[in-house]
């Protein structure tokens, strides 16, 4: 049964209720300070970005590490840390010097050395990994100035390396798989240990020493300037709480309201919905390809005609406008989609033939768990759709729920269900990110190597080698259709749908950078 807001919103929300609730928020802070931008996001339980690929923790290091270079809204690497770059006539060879004043938020300054162990540190990453098969040396030359040395030339380097988020050398080395907590970067903003509350709240402070860029903001590119001293990420499980609390001026940011909270919000003249990446996110479902029953890959090929998108999205996104369907690995706003391999797509689904492959596959009514974030409410709810497609097909499944720090810690685990493991986990990413093989960890299929699910396709992978090498257009397009036919025979994943989810902020809050990689910049905002 799908949890709706609607029958709630009906007995008075939008007639003012939420306005007149008892605050969570008005009994622990003090009033909004004009310098000040309270945002209601979901739990921060990793902090480092090299350890999980999770979008809050992404947003957090945007906030206190600063990157070598960014995209900018043309999605173009722009520098950002660095203040010149060349490369040798053969390629292979990138010589990149430091801007001046860079310095990290414990008062000793960035070297070559910090960005060298960076660098390699994201080069065991999937993002990563492709760079440094071809590196054949990073080494510092000066205090500003480090080489990277290719055995072969990499076109996308400058593109692969906007990122890497640049740790000071003590953090960064170290291997990927243990966890960075010191939260120390160089960026526009310091995090504020003292006044962390995990499962409450984190609080980040403007760097008063942080030297912006000369340019204008563009994209993740350009100037870093904040204008506003302190930020405040508060964890608000539920939704509605969170409402009441931006309609009383008591927290300036909603992120992802839920659908059903649209229409209040609008007829609001205090508050605005606003769309700050356009081209959407895709919310897909992973599957467990270590354990039972989506090891086998017939129950996997079950779940790509199960799935009814439009059902998902009606959940999702259920006003049209902020709703699409999308079939193609490559997504709906990118130059490589496709439609090869895409008979398994049809209106509806095929639960019936979905039945079928489940007993192809010889399930014999093990447990399936489906771990359901209930601090997200679109993915929760899309949770409790995909249990009930999948019990009206008797397939035995049970909801985990917990709040996303949750979901982010559990979908680690390889054991079986029994021992605290998993089978199907829902996320998203945005549309942008599945236009490049290379960068994007859920589109790799090396096993238990890489991103939660471990897929695994020598095949795959062999095709997505030759990405990084393919010299025009057309080629990569048809590269693109190779790689999706292989794609779908293993079921890497599945899709729900592409949904468009504006973010809920109050009129006085402006600034708001939107950018099509989907991350949450906090420089540039201000209140009035």
């Amino acid at each position: 049964m799908i949890i709706s807001r609607r029958d709630i919103i009906k007995a008075g929300l939008a007639a003012g209720t939420a306005v007149s609730m008892p605050s969570v928020l008005r009994a622990q802070t003090a009033p909004s300070d004009a310098r000040t931008v309270r945002m209601v996001r979901i739990d921060l339980s990793l902090f480092d970005p090299y350890y999980t690929t999770a979008d809050i923790t992404a947003d957090h290091a945007l906030a206190i590490y600063d990157t070598l270079f960014a995209p900018d809204s043309k999605l173009l690497p722009q520098p950002q840390m660095v203040e010149k770059w060349g490369v040798s006539d053969d390629k292979k060879t990138y010589t990149l010097e430091l801007r001046d004043g860079l310095g990290w938020h414990d008062g000793t300054p960035v070297t070559a050395a910090d960005c060298v162990a960076s660098i390699r540190r994201w080069g065991q990453t999937a993002n990563g990994k492709l760079a440094m098969k071809r590196a054949g040396d990073i080494s510092k030359k000066d205090d500003k100035t480090f080489t990277i040395v290719l055995k072969e030339p990499l076109g996308l380097l400058t593109e692969l390396l906007t990122g890497t988020f640049v740790m000071r050398e003590k953090d960064a080395d170290r291997p990927a798989t243990e966890q960075v907590t010191a939260n120390i970067g160089s960026g526009p903003f310091k995090f504020n240990q003292a006044l962390a509350k995990p499962g409450a709240s984190f609080t980040y402070d403007r760097n008063e020493k942080y030297i912006a860029r000369k340019d204008l903001p563009d994209g993740l590119a350009g100037a870093k300037t904040v204008k506003v001293d302190r930020v405040i990420w508060n964890n608000i499980a539920d939704q509605q709480t969170a409402l009441a609390a931006l309609q009383a001026g008591e927290i300036d940011f909603l992120n992802s309201p839920p659908a059903d909270f649209y229409s209040v919000i609008e007829s609001d003249p205090n508050l605005e919905l606003q769309v700050l990446n356009e081209a959407g996110y895709n919310m897909f479902l992973r599957m467990n390809h270590l354990q039972k029953p989506f090891d086998n890959v017939k129950a996997r090929q079950a779940m790509l005609h199960l799935i009814d998108q439009e059902a998902f999205l009606s959940v999702v996104a259920p006003d049209p406008k902020y709703g699409h369907t999308v079939a193609s690995i490559f997504g709906n706003s990118s130059p490589y989609s496709n439609d090869e391999n895409t008979g398994w797509f049809k209106k509806g689904g095929d639960p019936e033939k979905a039945k079928h492959l489940f007993q192809e596959a010889g399930y014999a009514g093990e447990k399936v768990v489906i771990l359901q974030p209930t601090s997200w409410a679109s993915a929760s709810n899309a949770a409790q759709l995909l249990a009930d497609s999948l019990r009206k097909i008797g397939v035995n499944t049970e909801l985990a729920p917990s709040d996303w720090g949750g979901v982010v810690a559990r979908r680690a685990k390889k054991d079986p269900v029994e021992t605290g493991g998993w089978s199907v986990f829902i996320t998203d990413s945005a549309d942008y990110d599945f236009t490049n093989p290379v960068s994007a960890a859920f589109l790799t299929a090396d096993g238990e190597k890489g991103w939660f699910g471990w897929p695994k396709s020598d095949e795959y992978e062999a095709l997505r080698a030759k990405w990084a090498d393919v010299a025009t257009l057309e080629e990569r397009r048809a590269l693109a259709r190779e790689m999706q036919r292989v794609w779908w025979d293993l079921v890497g994943f599945v899709f729900l749908g592409r949904a468009v989810s504006p973010i809920a902020r109050r009129k006085t809050l402006t600034g708001l950078i939107g950018t099509p990689v989907g991350r949450l910049p906090m420089w540039n905002m201000q209140k009035a």
